[in-house]
C-alpha cells in the first residue's frame, strides 16, 4: 500500500553539458517516504567552425575583476603585479567609466549684426555626463586572472570572477558572425537611443541570431519521484527534452575571408566569393569591417559609439546582403543571355560602335559578334541589344497596331527572363536584413515618365545596369554562379552542416533554373573570358600565368557625387568552375584596374594557396587606389 504521506526533498542542479544527480536521500531513509527530485541539463551553446574545422567562435571560461571604490589602492603595485605598463590600471578604469550616452550638445551662440555674441541664459545647461558608477568590472585573461588568484588575499575588496561567455576567436567575418542576441543588449540599447531609425537599419545578428535556436539548444528538467532506497517511482511533475546545442559548420574559408578583408582595407565596398556547384559562400566582406567582439564584450561603449557615429564608412551597414546598387556592365551578361533567349540577337549578331546612341568610354576595334562586344564592353552594341527586346519587333503584326502595349509587354516578358536569375526578389541567404534589389516594371516607368507613352530612350540605362536597376552583392555572385553552372544555382548559403547531420537546412540542397536555356548561357562564356585576354577590359587580372583560365566582366558604375565606383565578377576556372568572385568598390574608377585584380587574388588565393610574387605588390596598391599607373 503506497503512504499517502509525501516527503518532498527538492534539488535543483544546473550544469553545463552534463545531467546532473539530484541529491538522494541517505541509506537510513525509510523506504516507504517519496522524495521529489529535479535534474536540470543545460545545454552548453554550439560552436561556429570554418569550413576547415576551425574554431571561429565558442563558449569559453572569461574572467572578471570587480574594483570597488577603494579609498587607497597601491596602482603602481598592482600594474606590476599583473605585468602591465604603468598607468595601464588607470586606462582601463577610465575607459570603462565612459559614459555610454553622451550629452547633447549645445549649438555655439551666434553673433548678431555688431559682431556681439550674446550668452544664452534662457535654457540650463546640458547635464554633465554620467559615466559608469562604482564598481568596475575589468575583463582579464586566463592569464592575467591566474597571476592575481595567487595573490587575490592581499587585495582586500578586489572579487575575481569566472564565468562562460560567448567568444570570438577570429577578428574577420564580423556581419557574418554577427552576435548572440541576448549578449547584444548594451549595443543595441546604445543604437536606439542615439537614433531609433537607425537602429532598425543596422540589427544584424547574423549567423548567430539566425540560428540562434540550434545553436542554444534546449534544458531538459526531469522530475523523477523517488522511495528511500532510490528507486524511480514516476514522475511528479511534466519533463521538458533536453535538445544539445548544435554546432554549426560554416561554408566560409577563415583564412580566405581575412585575406579578402585586407584586400579591401578601410575602403568602402564588398567581395563575395562562392562555390557555384553547392552555393556555399566562401568568403563574404563588407568594407571597412570592425572586430566582431565588439558589440558585445564589457567596457566596448567607446568603440560602439564609434561605430554608431561613423555615418561616411557605415561599418556597421552588411553591403552584399542589404546594400543594393546599379551592377553596371555586369548586368550586360543577363541583357544578353535574355537577348539570345528571345531570338532578339544570335552570337553573330553585329552592331556598330555608334556614339551617338550612347558614349563608349574607351576606344576598340568593332564588335563583329557577342563574344567580341563582351570582350570590349561596347556599351552602344547593348545598347542596341535591349533596344531589340524591349521595342516593337516588325515581324509580328500585333506590335505595329500598338506600338504601346508591345512596348510594354516585351519589357514585361524581359524582366520575367532577368527575375528568373534570382533578381528583384530575396534569395533566402541564411542571414538576417537581407535586402531584394530592384528591377523596374513597365508600371514603374508608366508613373516615373508620367506618360504610357514612353519609348526605349526612356529606359536605355538598363542596357548597361545603371539607372532603377539595383543588385546586392550576394545577387551578383548568384549571377555568376548561374553562368558557371550553364543555368542553374542553389541558394547561396553559409552553414554547410549542422552538427553530426552533415548537411545545411533543406531548401540548400535545392536546384533552381533560369528560365534561359543553358546554350545561351554558355555563349556568354567565350567573352567573359575574352575579357580577361590581351585587349579585353579585364586584361591586368589575367592569371594565365598561373594556369588559371579566369572568365569574367568589369563594370564601371556612374556616380553624380564623386569617382566612379568599381565592380568585377567572375569565376575560375573557366571550364570547370570551383569558385566564383563578385567585387564592389566605391570611387574606385574603372572596374578592370581596380575590382578585377582584386577578385583575381582572392580566386589566385583560394585555388593556389599563395598568390604569386609578381602580384604579392598589388595587395598593397588595392587599398591605396588602383593599378592605373600600372596598366601598361
Amino acid at each position: 500500500m503506497v503512504p499517502t504521506r509525501l516527503l518532498t526533498a527538492s534539488a535543483l542542479t544546473i550544469t553545463l553539458g552534463g545531467l546532473a544527480a539530484c541529491s538522494a536521500p541517505s541509506a537510513s531513509a525509510p523506504a516507504e517516504e517519496y522524495y521529489d527530485c529535479r535534474e536540470v541539463y543545460e545545454p552548453i551553446r554550439g560552436q561556429l567552425l570554418d569550413r576547415h574545422g576551425e574554431p571561429l567562435v565558442a563558449t569559453r571560461a572569461h574572467y572578471t575583476l570587480t574594483l570597488p571604490k577603494l579609498a587607497t589602492f597601491d596602482t603602481v603595485a598592482f600594474n606590476q603585479l599583473m605585468g602591465w605598463p604603468e598607468g595601464a590600471l588607470q586606462a582601463r578604469v577610465f575607459a570603462a567609466r565612459l559614459p555610454a550616452i553622451p550629452p547633447p550638445r549645445r549649438p555655439d551662440p551666434v553673433p548678431d549684426s555688431l559682431g556681439v555674441i550674446t550668452p544664452d541664459t534662457t535654457k540650463p545647461k546640458p547635464a554633465p555626463p554620467r559615466v559608469q558608477r562604482w564598481p568596475i568590472e575589468l575583463t582579464l585573461t586566463q592569464p592575467e586572472a591566474a597571476s592575481l588568484r595567487h595573490h587575490i588575499q592581499e587585495w582586500p575588496g578586489l572579487t575575481l570572477r569566472r564565468r562562460r561567455e560567448r567568444t570570438y576567436l577570429t577578428q574577420a567575418a564580423a556581419p557574418v558572425l554577427g552576435y548572440q542576441p541576448a549578449n547584444a543588449a548594451p549595443f543595441l540599447y546604445l543604437a536606439q537611443k542615439l537614433e531609433r531609425g537607425r537602429y532598425y537599419r543596422l540589427r544584424n545578428p547574423g549567423i548567430e541570431g539566425y540560428y540562434n535556436a540550434l545553436l542554444t539548444g534546449h534544458r531538459g528538467a526531469y522530475h523523477p519521484r523517488t522511495d528511500g532506497h532510490g528507486r524511480v517511482h514516476g514522475s511528479w511533475a511534466a519533463d521538458t527534452i533536453y535538445q544539445a546545442g548544435q554546432d554549426l559548420h560554416l561554408s566560409i574559408d577563415a583564412k580566405l575571408q581575412a585575406y579578402a578583408e585586407r584586400l579591401l582595407g578601410e575602403r568602402r565596398g564588398y567581395i563575395v566569393a562562392l562555390e557555384p556547384s553547392t552555393g556555399e559562400i566562401l568568403a563574404c566582406v563588407s568594407a571597412p569591417s570592425y572586430d566582431p567582439a565588439v558589440l558585445t564584450a564589457p567596457g566596448s561603449n567607446a568603440a560602439r559609439l564609434a561605430l554608431l557615429r561613423d555615418d561616411e564608412n557605415r561599418p556597421l551597414l552588411n553591403r552584399p546582403a542589404v546594400q543594393a546598387s546599379p551592377p553596371g556592365s555586369v548586368f550586360k551578361l543577363v541583357n544578353a543571355a535574355v537577348a539570345l533567349q528571345l531570338g532578339a540577337i544570335t552570337n553573330n549578331t553585329s552592331f556598330p560602335c555608334d556614339q551617338s546612341l550612347i558614349n563608349c568610354v574607351h576606344q576598340h576595334p568593332q564588335a563583329r559578334n557577342l563574344t567580341l562586344a563582351l570582350k570590349y564592353s561596347c556599351n552602344p552594341y547593348f545598347y542596341q541589344t535591349l533596344r531589340a527586346v524591349v521595342e516593337p519587333r516588325p515581324d509580328s503584326a500585333a506590335t505595329l497596331a500598338d506600338t504601346v502595349a508591345a512596348r510594354h509587354t516585351h519589357l514585361g516578358e524581359w524582366r520575367r527572363y532577368v527575375r528568373s536569375f534570382g533578381l528583384d526578389t530575396l534569395l533566402g541567404v541564411d542571414i538576417a536584413r537581407e535586402q531584394p534589389g530592384f528591377l523596374p516594371t513597365p508600371a514603374y516607368y508608366d508613373k516615373a515618365r508620367r506618360t504610357k507613352n514612353w519609348n526605349f530612350k526612356s529606359v536605355y540605362s538598363l542596357s548597361i545596369g545603371q539607372g532603377e536597376i539595383n543588385l546586392t552583392g550576394l545577387q551578383m555572385a548568384n549571377v555568376q554562379a548561374i553562368i558557371a553552372n550553364r543555368g542553374w544555382y542553389i541558394t547561396p548559403h553559409f552553414v554547410k552542416a549542422i552538427g553530426r547531420s552533415g548537411k545545411p537546412l533543406p531548401r540548400f540542397l535545392e536546384k533552381h533554373h533560369t528560365l534561359v536555356d543553358s546554350a545561351n548561357i554558355a555563349a556568354l562564356v567565350p567573352g567573359m573570358v575574352a575579357a580577361m585576354q590581351r585587349g579585353g577590359t579585364a586584361e591586368l587580372a589575367s592569371l594565365a600565368d598561373v594556369g588559371i583560365t579566369v572568365a569574367g566582366k568589369t563594370g564601371t558604375v556612374q556616380n553624380d557625387e564623386g569617382d566612379d565606383h568599381a565592380t568585377f565578377a567572375g569565376f575560375a576556372p573557366a571550364t570547370k568552375p570551383k569558385i566564383v568572385v563578385a567585387v564592389y568598390i566605391e570611387n574606385a574608377g574603372f572596374g578592370g584596374l581596380s575590382a578585377a585584380p582584386c577578385a583575381a587574388l582572392v580566386m589566385e588565393k583560394y585555388l593556389k594557396g599563395h598568390v604569386a610574387l609578381k602580384r604579392k605588390k598589388w595587395e598593397n596598391w588595392l587599398r591605396c587606389g588602383n593599378l592605373a599607373s600600372q596598366r601598361h
